[in-house]
C-alpha cells in the first residue's frame, strides 16, 4: 500500500470527519452577569426547502416535561449569504422554516440561571450547560455529526470540562444529536484530580469554593466509590474515548441534584466539602457512577432511544433508578466510607415509607414507574393525593433490591451476580432490555420457580415479602413497637400540611390537609407545643377530642389512635444469642467488601 506523507494523511482524517458535521455551534458569554449566553448556529446539508428547528422539551435522565424553550429569545434566522428567512410557529416547540440555500445560519439569547443535572445556568462563576436546555437543533440532521464551540471567559480563568470529543482549543464533537445531548459540560475556574483503572481515566473536576487539600481528600472517597462499584460488575464500561468525567458543582448557587450520562455525571449541591459535603455529597457520587452499569448501558427500552419531543416513560424504574439507589449506600459501606450501624440506620426511612404506604394497594412497582414524568421534577398547579398513592419508584426499586438480595442470599447467591448477569446479557452488549427481560434474567440466574414467584409477588404485584425473616438471616433485627400510637399527619405548629394518611388515626377522624390544631383533649395546641411528644402520652385505642378549625370554622372530631406501624432495624450485637456465626458471616459476606 502507498504511503501518504503524514500531513496529507493528517487532511484526509480531517476532512472525513468535518464531511459528517453538519450542525456546528458557537456559545459565548459576555452577559453573564445577567445569566445570558449568546449562541450562534449553523445548519448545512440541508436537503429539504422546509426544515424544522425545535428546542428539547426534556431532557436525559429527566422523564418529565421541561419546556426549555421558554427561556430563548432574540432568535434572528438567515440562509447561508445571510437573507433573512421566513419562519413561521405552528406549535410551542419549534420554528418552521422554508426557502433557504440548503444553510440556515441562526442566532439567540438564552436566559439560564438553575444550576443543576437537567437546566444550564450562566453566571460569573461558571457556564454550567445542560445540551437540551441550550441549544436549538435541526430535527433532519439529528443524525449528522456537531461541533460546538465554546467561548470561555479568560478574565475569569475559565475552562472546559466535557465528554464531547475534543478538536482543537476550545473546540468539541459529537457523532449525532443523542450524544450531543447527552454531553453536559462545565466551564469555570475548576479544579480536576484523576486516576487510571485498567488502562482508562477517571477525571474528577470540581468547581468549588474549598481548598485543594479538601479536594485530595474527597478525591480519595471518589477512587473507593469507583473501584467498590467496579467489582460488583466485575470491569469498568468501556468509556468513549477512554475517560469517565464527574462534574461537580459543590457551590452556593447550584441547586442539589446528580444526573448520569454515558460517559460523565453531573453533581451539584449547595454542601461545600467544608460545611457537610464531605460526607453528604458521596453518596449522590455513588448512585450516579453506579448508573454507567445501570441505565447508561443496562438501558431500558422505553428510553432509547430518548425522545426529545416528548415525555420518556418506562416501567422499569424501579429497576434502572431503583436497584442504583438500593447499591448505592451499600458500595459507601462495603468502601468503608459509611459504618455497618450507618448502614442499617440509613434504611429505617424507606422502609417504613415503602412497606406502610397506602400506595402499594393502587399501584405495583411498574405501574409506580410509570408515573415518572408526572414526578420527576414536574410542576404541577393543582393538588394531588400523591401521599397516598405513589411511592417512589427510588425509593421503591431499593427496598426491593433489599429484599431481592436477601432473598438470594438465602439461597447461596446474591444481587451483584444477578447484577453482573444483566451486565453480560445486555449492559455490554448495550442491548435495551424490558421488564420481561428482568424476570427471565431473574430465572436464568436464581431458577424459574424463584424467579416467576419474586416477579408474580413483588414485582407484577405489590405484596411484601418475610422481611423479618431474611434480614434476620444476616443477623440484624426487624421490630415494631405497637404500645406507641401513630397521628397520620405532618403537622407544622398545629397545621397540618399535607394529605393525611389513608386508614389513620387522623384520616379516620376526618382531619384533612389545611385543618388548624386547637386543642387535643384538655391540651391548647400553640407554635411551641410538640404534638409528637403530646402523643406520646396516648395508647392505641384510646379516644380524645380534638378541636380544630377550617375555613374559618371551629370544628371538633373525636379521634381513636391506631398503634404504630413504624419499623425499626437494629444490627443484633455480638452478646445476642440470636446472632449465630452463620448470621455473623451472612451478614459480612452482604456488608464488607471481599
Amino acid at each position: 500500500m502507498k504511503r501518504f506523507p503524514s500531513y496529507l494523511f493528517l487532511i484526509g482524517v480531517l476532512y472525513s470527519l468535518n464531511a459528517q458535521v453538519a450542525t456546528t455551534y458557537a456559545i459565548s458569554f459576555e452577559n453573564a452577569a445577567h445569566h445570558e449566553a449568546f449562541i450562534e448556529a449553523t445548519f448545512t446539508d440541508l436537503k429539504s426547502d422546509k426544515v424544522e428547528l425545535r428546542m428539547s422539551r426534556t431532557s436525559p435522565g429527566r422523564y418529565a416535561l421541561h419546556e426549555f424553550i421558554k427561556n430563548v429569545y432574540g432568535l434572528k434566522v438567515t440562509d447561508g449569504k445571510g437573507k433573512i428567512i421566513e419562519v413561521s410557529r405552528t406549535d410551542p416547540y419549534s420554528w418552521k422554516v422554508k426557502g433557504h440555500d440548503g444553510t440556515i445560519y441562526i442566532s439567540y439569547t438564552l436566559f439560564a440561571n438553575r444550576g443543576d443535572g437537567t437546566y444550564s445556568q450562566i453566571d460569573e462563576t461558571h457556564a454550567h450547560l445542560n445540551m437540551p436546555a441550550t441549544f436549538i437543533y435541526a430535527k433532519s440532521l439529528e443524525n449528522k455529526g456537531i461541533e460546538v464551540t465554546f467561548k470561555t471567559r479568560k478574565d475569569l480563568n475559565w475552562k472546559v470540562a466535557t465528554q464531547l470529543k475534543p478538536m482543537s482549543g476550545n473546540t468539541y464533537y459529537a457523532r449525532d444529536l443523542q450524544y450531543f445531548m447527552d454531553s453536559p459540560t462545565e466551564i469555570s475556574n475548576y479544579s480536576t484530580r484523576s486516576f487510571d483503572v485498567k488502562g482508562q481515566t477517571i477525571h474528577f473536576v470540581l468547581h468549588h469554593n474549598g481548598t485543594e487539600v479538601e479536594l485530595d481528600t474527597y478525591f480519595e472517597k471518589v477512587k473507593k466509590v469507583v473501584l467498590q462499584e467496579e467489582t460488583i460488575f466485575g470491569e469498568l464500561p468501556t468509556f468513549d474515548y477512554g475517560v469517565y468525567t464527574f462534574l461537580a458543582c459543590y457551590i452556593p448557587n447550584a441547586s442539589g441534584d446528580g444526573m448520569e450520562h454515558r460517559n460523565s455525571t453531573i453533581l451539584t449541591s449547595t454542601r461545600s466539602l467544608a460545611e457537610g459535603g464531605m460526607d453528604g455529597n458521596i453518596g449522590t457520587v455513588a448512585h450516579e457512577f453506579f448508573h454507567s452499569w445501570n441505565v447508561e448501558r443496562i438501558r431500558p427500552k422505553g428510553l432509547e432511544p430518548f425522545n426529545f419531543e416528548e415525555a420518556n416513560m418506562s416501567g422499569a424504574l424501579w429497576f434502572a433508578e431503583g436497584f442504583t439507589s438500593y447499591f448505592d449506600d451499600l458500595s459507601l459501606c462495603r468502601a468503608g466510607l459509611m459504618s455497618p450501624e450507618d448502614y442499617i440506620n440509613s434504611l429505617i426511612g424507606n422502609f417504613n415509607y415503602v412497606w406502610n404506604s397506602p400506595g402499594r394497594q393502587f399501584f405495583n412497582p411498574i405501574e409506580m414507574s410509570t408515573q415518572a414524568p408526572f414526578v420527576d421534577a414536574a410542576t404541577s398547579v393543582d393538588p394531588v393525593n400523591r401521599v397516598n398513592t405513589f411511592i417512589s419508584y427510588y425509593s421503591y426499586g431499593s427496598m426491593l433490591g433489599l429484599a431481592l438480595d436477601l432473598s438470594l442470599r438465602e439461597k447461596g447467591l446474591n444481587l451483584d451476580d444477578y447484577m453482573k448477569l444483566m451486565w453480560t446479557n445486555f449492559g455490554k452488549l448495550e442491548k435495551p432490555y424490558a421488564v420481561e427481560d428482568l424476570h427471565h434474567t431473574l430465572n436464568q440466574y436464581a431458577g424459574n420457580d424463584f424467579g416467576d414467584y419474586f416477579f408474580g409477588h413483588y414485582i407484577y404485584k405489590s405484596d411484601m415479602p418475610d422481611m423479618k425473616r431474611l434480614l434476620n438471616n444476616v443477623g440484624v433485627s426487624l421490630t415494631q413497637d405497637k404500645s406507641k400510637v401513630s397521628f397520620g399527619a405532618y403537622v407544622q405548629n398545629g397545621l397540618i400540611v399535607e394529605n393525611t394518611i389513608m386508614g389513620s388515626s387522623a384520616y379516620l377522624a376526618g382531619l384533612e390537609n389545611g385543618d388548624k390544631i386547637i386543642q387535643v383533649g384538655e391540651v391548647l395546641i400553640d407554635d411551641s407545643a410538640d404534638l409528637d411528644t403530646l402523643l406520646n402520652n396516648y395508647k392505641p385505642n384510646d379516644k380524645v377530642s380534638i378541636i380544630f378549625e377550617r375555613l374559618g370554622v371551629t370544628k371538633e372530631t373525636l379521634v381513636t389512635f391506631q398503634a404504630s406501624h413504624a419499623y425499626h432495624l437494629g444490627l443484633l450485637k455480638t452478646n445476642n444469642v440470636e446472632l449465630t456465626a452463620d448470621k455473623m458471616a451472612n451478614r459480612k459476606a452482604w456488608l464488607q467488601a471481599d
